[in-house]
Formats: C-alpha cells, sequence, structure tokens
C-alpha cells in the first residue's frame, strides 16, 4: 500500500477507536439522557410529580411499534438466511472481473437490498462482502478487505429513504403517536418526493465513485482475516431426515403455503382492494410470507428464528426507554421549549442543516430510527411549523441526521461485523469516510430539492 494512504488509514482508525471508547452501550446513553431531560425539565418548572408522571406515560406509549421493530429485525434476518439469498449472492460473487466492477455490483446489491427492507441490508451486506472479496482474492483482484467491508456497509444508508423508513412508515401508519397534532403522512410525500429519491441517487453513484477511487491498491486480502474467510467457506445446515410422522409434517411444504395463500390474500385486499400503501404492518406482512416461501416449511423458518431472535434483544427494552424519553419531551414542556429554540435559530434556509446536526448529535445516544423518531419527532415538527417549512422536510432532514449517527457509532457496526466475523475497529475508520458524504449530499438535497 502508498505510504500515505497506510498514515491516513493509520488516522482514521485511531479515530474510530477513540469515538468507540467514547460513546456509551445505547441503555446508558438512555439513562443520561433522562438524567439530561428530567433536569432540564425541573428547571423550566415543571413540578417533580408531573416529570415523573411524563416518563412513565411515554414508558409504554410504543407498545406496538416496538413489536412491529422487534418482527421487523426477526423476520429480516430470518429472510437473509435462506438459501435463496445465499446461493444468489454466491452467484453474482462470481460476475465481476476488476476491482471496479467488484465494487459497483457489491455496493448495488447492498444498497438494493438495503432499500427494500434495512433488516435485509444489515444482514446481506457483510456475506456480500465476505463473498465478493473471496472471489476477488482467487481471481487475483486487489481488494482491500476493511475498506470493502465498510463501502459495502455504507450503502446500508439508502434504507432511511427506502420501503422499510421508520419513522416515514410510522407517519404513514393510522394512529401513530402524533397522528392528532399532524395526521397521517403519505409515503409520496416522505420517502417518495423528488428530494428524496434525489439523495438516493446521488448517495448511490457517489459511493461507487469513491470506493473505486479510494481503494487502496495493495490491501489486505480476506485470506489475513481466518473468522470472514470462514463465513465465506461456511455451507448451510443440512437437516437430518425426519423420523417421525410430526417431523414429517413440519418439514412438510403444504402447511407453509397454507399460511402463503391467507398472507398474500390479506395483501391483495390490503393494496388491490381497499387501496392502501405501505406502512409497517403490511411490510411486515411481506415479509413473513417471504419467508416462508424461501424457507418451505415450518422446520427451516423456526429455526431461522431460534438464531434470528437474539439480533432483536436491544429493541425489546430500548424501545420502552426512548418512550419514557419522548413522554419527558412531549408531556411537559421541554418539548415545546426545544422546538422554539430550535426555530428561532432557523431559517427555511438552515432548517435542513440544523435539524440533520441535532439528529446526528441523538443517534449517537439512540441507534434507531424509529428509537429517534419516538423522541425528536415531537420537536422537529413543532420547529418545522414555526419556521416555515414543510413538516415532510423536517422528516427527511432529520433522517439524515440519524443515518450519520448510524455511520459514525459503533452500535450497526458491532452487528455487522458479528457476522463477518473481524473486530468492528479494522473496518470502523472507513465508515467515517462514507458518514461525510451521507451529510454533505443529504444537507444539500434537502436544502434546496423539493419535499
Amino acid at each position: 500500500m502508498h505510504p500515505a494512504a497506510e498514515v491516513e488509514r493509520g488516522r482514521l482508525d485511531r479515530f474510530a477507536s477513540l469515538v468507540a471508547r467514547a460513546v456509551p452501550d445505547a441503555i446508558t446513553a438512555s439513562v443520561i439522557l433522562l438524567l439530561v431531560l428530567g433536569a432540564a425539565a425541573l428547571v423550566m418548572g415543571n413540578p417533580g410529580g408531573a416529570v415523573m408522571d411524563a416518563y412513565y406515560r411515554g414508558l409504554w406509549m410504543l407498545l406496538p411499534f416496538t413489536m412491529q421493530m422487534t418482527l421487523i429485525i426477526v423476520l429480516s434476518s430470518a429472510l437473509g438466511s435462506t438459501r435463496f439469498f445465499r446461493s444468489t449472492v454466491e452467484k453474482l460473487a462470481a460476475a465481476p472481473r476488476t476491482a471496479n466492477q467488484m465494487v459497483a455490483l457489491a455496493v448495488l446489491l447492498t444498497a438494493g437490498a438495503a432499500y427494500v427492507y434495512w433488516g435485509l441490508g444489515i444482514a446481506l451486506s457483510p456475506v456480500i462482502a465476505v463473498h465478493f472479496a473471496r472471489e476477488a482474492e482467487r481471481k487475483g483482484i486487489a481488494i482491500d478487505f476493511p475498506f470493502f467491508l465498510a463501502l459495502v456497509a455504507g450503502a446500508n444508508a439508502v434504507w432511511q429513504f427506502g420501503l422499510s423508513a421508520s419513522a416515514p412508515l410510522l407517519m404513514a401508519t393510522p394512529g401513530h403517536f402524533l397522528e392528532k397534532s399532524i395526521g397521517v403522512m403519505p409515503l409520496s410525500t416522505t420517502i417518495w418526493s423528488p428530494a428524496a429519491i434525489l439523495q438516493e441517487v446521488l448517495f448511490t453513484g457517489l459511493l461507487i465513485a469513491l470506493g473505486c477511487g479510494l481503494m487502496p491498491k495493495r490491501g489486505r486480502p480476506i485470506s489475513a482475516f481466518p473468522g470472514a474467510m470462514e463465513v465465506a467457506e461456511s455451507k448451510p445446515v443440512v437437516e437430518p431426515p425426519a423420523k417421525t410422522g410430526s417431523e414429517r409434517l413440519e418439514r412438510a411444504p403444504y402447511f407453509a403455503l397454507v399460511l402463503c395463500v391467507v398472507l398474500a390474500g390479506w395483501l391483495w385486499q390490503h393494496f388491490a382492494v381497499k387501496g392502501l400503501s405501505l406502512d409497517i404492518n403490511s411490510l411486515n406482512t411481506t415479509l413473513l410470507l417471504a419467508s416462508f416461501l424461501l424457507h418451505g416449511n415450518f422446520k427451516s423458518f423456526t429455526r431461522a428464528l431460534e438464531r434470528a431472535v437474539v439480533s432483536a434483544w436491544p429493541v425489546l427494552v430500548l424501545y420502552h426507554l426512548y418512550a419514557g424519553l419522548a413522554g419527558l419531551i412531549q408531556f411537559t414542556n421541554v418539548g415545546e421549549k426545544l422546538a422554539g429554540l430550535a426555530a428561532g435559530v432557523s431559517s427555511p434556509l438552515t432548517y435542513p442543516l440544523l435539524t440533520a446536526s441535532m439528529a446526528t448529535v441523538f443517534a449517537f445516544f439512540i441507534p434507531s430510527s424509529g428509537g429517534q423518531w419516538a423522541i425528536q419527532g415531537f420537536i422537529t415538527t413543532k420547529s418545522a411549523a414555526a419556521v416555515g417549512v414543510s413538516m415532510q422536510r423536517g422528516l427527511l432532514a432529520m433522517s439524515v441526521g440519524d443515518q450519520m449517527g448510524n455511520l459514525t457509532s459503533p452500535f450497526w457496526y458491532v452487528v455487522i461485523s458479528g457476522i463477518a466475523r473481524v473486530d468492528f475497529r479494522v473496518f470502523f475508520g472507513y465508515g467515517l469516510l462514507w458518514a461525510a458524504l451521507w451529510f454533505v449530499v443529504g444537507v444539500t438535497v434537502f436544502t434546496f430539492a423539493p419535499c
């Protein structure tokens, strides 16, 4: 590798390690925010009893949303483990003939998966990286695996304005926690707005261009990382032959097909007959249908669930803690004060930058788009109305900051590194490049493009 590139990589790694040591785990971070918001509420004149009541009221107001997000994580992981996805990745990895082709196809494949469903992108991006890197080494193509893994993981950012975008889907679902004040936001005004589509296209194109241009010429191959090589070379688990009648029933495809027909019928009723749009419930129904179809039987599906459920543990508790913080903001005067402060220092031209910057700070403590919107949504919509911009622009600008936090804090890197079986610190620093790209493009687009 060129000495200058080696020095730059060393600087990025040192900075990434510093950030990793400074950022606490999600539960600790929620307690820190609780102390800060609780103290702010008291200083702003709210009685102690009212502050406690606001936190408790919020603590349980996201119960349906918590279960919806749990299903999104579990079902996506189960879907990504199917033989179909694994074989598809292996076949596509064999197609590129140059390093630039490897970069372009891996990024587009990950971005496509993430756009369809964010959990699918998280589950597949490390699998895509290890299989493409293994194929590159086999063909003698120079690919720096840590850089490549960070690059492919960065393509997951497109999920923010994809079909499973948590905050836009929540706001498009009747009964959401802000419906009484702002109503329901159709997806045509958020993730399918001209600005959101432009953001997706520009970011993906620039990510490919920078990935090709900045790839170290003599990097570290995947064979230098034994854990990642094991992932690339592992084979699907083969089920032993069924011995009993109950085992044969579990592995028979017919019962799974019955459920598929029922779920497909409901989706037809939802979209074609009633003319309703995509929301969290219809997305989960689609994921459940796809999981049954691709696993083929209940035995394979339940085995995948056993492995997938461990990935959902943060949501089961953290969303309640985030909801409690949302309660402090929504049921005391803290939200109104913060919204007034944000509006006071904003103009229509600076509002997206300030909103994205504030969201970036929140995202360091809250590694969840839905959880962040639960806390920041009230402030964002109030300040947008005060400044004179659309609430949709506020939501989309907040999503830019949310993903900026995802790209600069260790939470999701640790998830990806666990699947790829490498230390997240070896590729974490490179993610800061894509974070800067995402932020600059996002703030520019949502300042000037129509939405």
